[in-house]
């Protein structure tokens, strides 16, 4: 018991210390994106353009002001918090799966001549992950969690519909999909049952 409890302590002190030293990030590319002009905003996607594709994970770190990335503060570190809980290693296939997935979406299908970053793309696929990762490894607790979290940030759904022409509803729904996506490649591989020794009559 005493080794169950202080892995899982190790889990959360790891899985915290990662999304409080993403958040970080976030906050302090924030702050030198606003002390130079908005200069790295040139890293956001603009649609179709070749060159653009580079821009894709740059892009997800990035936001176009403080209120931006307050928005998304909370729910990412939530999210990815529970997340990482299931493994470091896991977590960041998920969250690169996620990242691409909703980078391509935006860059295939924005309208022209726009420039999207942020993180919510993150945000959406983390939440699409946990909302089936339970079903997907049949693990009882994950589909509790799963459950709590769609009753919590179920609202979220409606970001994938095109509503406010200012929010990329593209990143927010291959986000999304792309979180789901990740949970079927990376599910947990199920035990095999213990072998029947043969039975034997005389």
């Amino acid at each position: 018991m005493t080794g169950t409890r202080t892995g899982t302590s190790a889990r959360a002190m790891t899985a915290g210390a990662l999304m409080l030293g993403w958040i970080t990030l976030l906050w302090v590319l924030e702050g030198i994106d606003t002390a130079t002009g908005q200069a790295l905003d040139t890293y956001g996607i603009t649609p179709r353009e070749p060159a653009e594709l580079l821009d894709i994970v740059p892009a997800a770190f990035l936001h176009s002001g403080w209120e931006h990335v307050a928005s998304n503060t909370v729910p990412l570190l939530i999210l990815g918090f529970i997340a990482a809980l299931g493994g470091i290693r896991r977590f960041a296939a998920v969250v690169l799966t996620v990242i691409v997935v909703s980078g391509l979406g935006v860059w295939l299908t924005a309208p022209p001549h726009t420039v999207t970053l942020g993180a919510s793309g993150v945000v959406f696929g983390l939440f699409g992950y946990l909302l089936v990762r339970g079903f997907v490894d049949r693990r009882p607790l994950d589909i509790v969690v799963g459950v709590v979290i769609a009753a919590v940030y179920g609202s979220l759904l409606w970001g994938v519909l095109p509503t406010d022409s200012g929010i990329s509803w593209q990143g927010h729904l291959f986000g999304l999909a792309g979180g789901v996506g990740a949970a079927f490649a990376f599910r947990r591989p199920r035990r095999n049952p213990r072998p029947v020794p043969p039975a034997f009559t005389v």
